[in-house]
């Protein structure tokens, strides 16, 4: 694909984003403004799920793996 191909092809884009959103009928300000939002709201999801989403899956398997069949360590060293 050439420059000039992938330039109209990411123009063509925008311009989908632009009317799935509705914001092509906003003043450029609004546009930036929305944009602003729009990119601190993505990026702060994305952060979250970087960082939170691998504790929560670490503790869902250790308390799924304490229901159906495994002993905490424990409980095994005073068995012992």
């Amino acid at each position: 694909m050439d420059f000039k191909n992938l330039r109209e092809y990411l123009a063509w884009l925008y311009y989908q984003y632009l009317l799935i959103t509705g914001i092509y009928v906003l003043e450029p300000w609004e546009k930036s403004v929305f944009n602003s939002i729009l990119f601190s709201v993505i990026a702060m999801v994305t952060y979250t799920s970087y960082v939170f989403v691998p504790i929560h899956l670490l503790l869902a398997l250790e308390f799924f793996s304490g229901i159906f069949g495994g002993q905490p360590e424990s409980t095994m060293a005073l068995m012992n």
